[in-house]
C-alpha cells in the first residue's frame, strides 16, 4: 500500500509534501507530483501538509479520482513523453530532479486558471 496524489495537485505543485517526506519518494512531473509506490514507507507525513488535500492513502482515494491510483504508479512504470524508458526506481526524487513530463491522465487535464 502507498499514498497517492490526486487531481487537486494538478497545476498547484506546492511541494510542502516533498519537504516533509522523510524518504524522498515524491517526484515532480511537469504539472503534478507523484509518490513512488515502492519507495513510500506509508508514514503519512505528506498528507496533513498538503494545502489542497490532494494526498490520500491508497484505499481512501475518493471514487471520482480512483484513476489516479494506477496512474501514480504508471508515472514510474511506463515511458513518459520524450523519455525512452520508464523511470523505474531512481532512488530518490532529489537525485533525479524535476522530470518535466506527466502521465497522459494528468497531461490531458485542462490548465487551471
Amino acid at each position: 500500500m502507498t499514498y497517492v496524489i490526486a487531481e487537486p495537485c494538478i497545476d498547484v505543485l506546492d511541494r510542502s509534501c516533498v519537504e516533509e517526506c522523510p524518504v524522498d519518494c515524491i517526484y515532480e512531473g511537469a504539472r503534478a507530483l507523484y509518490i513512488h509506490p515502492d519507495e513510500c514507507v506509508d508514514c503519512g507525513a505528506c498528507e496533513p501538509v498538503c494545502p489542497v488535500e490532494a494526498i490520500f492513502y491508497e484505499d481512501d482515494v475518493p471514487a471520482p479520482w480512483s484513476a489516479f491510483t494506477p496512474d501514480n504508479a504508471r508515472f514510474f512504470t511506463h515511458p513518459l513523453p520524450d523519455q525512452p524508458a520508464p523511470l523505474d526506481s531512481p532512488g530518490g526524487a532529489a537525485t533525479l530532479g524535476r522530470v518535466g513530463a506527466d502521465t497522459p491522465l494528468v497531461a490531458g487535464y485542462p490548465p487551471r486558471d
